[in-house]
């Protein structure tokens, strides 16, 4: 299950690298005193207003964040809230730095979402031990996100994760005008596979096959998953037709060439994959339903046409 082992790895050198800590105040002073707390073992962004710390956020995402309740412009508090508000933020562990420390002020901060908050003037052993709590709580809650979004067999993404990635990539496909592809993919007859060699024997074509598509995802944004029983799927956004045929036709190879003997194939003596692609853009479907009926009509043309084949119709 080598995907499961790099979820595993991953989180692992999340937890040992260094952090990254966005540190936000209106003081250079305090930015500087802060600074000095942090740079040995982290790596530290700075900001000096509301507005330039949620910009750093969206193109450098930290780990955490250090935040002035009071600023000019976008106070400490309205920032919080916009990251709250954001699913993409969300996440992000708030640690209010406050010359306040009555009852209300201590509302707030809790309120707008922060996790904790470090009274001034600032202690250096409790601002380093605060954020490392902080950030441990946060990389532990980060693996355990990555473990339910996957397979337990084969090691990629399970369906839940399909579903709202595929919401998701539709959405942004169609506010930008930008073409996405979707990819469905089932072993050719499996079950005389299971029936002549065993399920033991399944399991280890499925998890052969699984990582033989996911090393065909030769970008970030791609994304491998199993959608069920022998069938898997793939999203591939900013690809049109002939680029996901092209992917779908170097997965059928692929998997042709790992040699997964199936004396029970009427196509073949070796695992063979049929798949349908279709591909759409803004003036296409209107929701992930169609775009997977689309798909699932092109399968069934590739396994019609004599299976072990790639079948691509543009969606609209």
């Amino acid at each position: 299950m080598p995907d499961l082992i790099e979820t595993y790895t991953g989180a692992y050198e999340a937890a040992v690298r260094r952090p990254r800590l966005l540190i936000v105040d209106d003081q250079p002073i305090m930015i500087r005193m802060l600074h000095q707390i942090f740079a040995a073992e982290h790596d530290v962004f700075m900001a000096t207003s509301g507005e330039n710390a949620l910009a750093i956020c969206r193109s450098n995402r930290p780990d955490l964040i250090l935040l002035d309740v009071e600023m000019p412009g976008i106070s400490g508090l309205d920032v919080c809230r916009q990251i709250q508000a954001d699913p993409d933020l969300r996440d992000l562990p708030v640690i209010f730095v406050t010359g306040h420390s009555d009852a209300e002020a201590e509302a707030l901060c809790w309120d707008s979402g922060g996790v904790d908050f470090i009274c001034k003037p600032v202690s250096p052993r409790t601002a380093m031990a605060r954020v490392k709590v902080h950030l441990r709580l946060k990389f532990q809650s980060d693996l355990l996100r990555r473990l339910a979004f996957l397979d337990g067999l084969t090691g990629v993404a399970n369906r839940r994760y399909f579903d709202e990635k595929l919401g998701e990539e539709l959405k942004r496909c169609r506010r930008f005008a930008r073409p996405l592809a979707l990819l469905m993919i089932d072993i050719d007859f499996f079950k005389r596979y299971n029936d002549s060699l065993g399920h033991q024997a399944g399991d280890s074509c499925l998890q052969q096959v699984a990582a033989c598509i996911k090393k065909q995802m030769n970008r970030p944004a791609d994304l491998a998953a199993r959608y069920g029983g022998e069938e898997f799927s793939c999203i591939l956004p900013e690809t049109d037709e002939a680029g996901s045929l092209a992917v779908a036709q170097s997965i059928e190879a692929a998997v042709r060439n790992l040699q997964i003997q199936h004396p029970a194939s009427p196509i073949a003596d070796v695992v063979t994959v049929s798949i349908g692609v279709a591909s759409t853009r803004i003036t296409g479907v209107q929701t992930p339903e169609e775009l997977i009926a689309k798909t699932d009509e092109c399968l069934y043309e590739a396994k019609r046409a004599g299976r072990g084949r790639a079948y691509s119709r543009d969606a609209g």
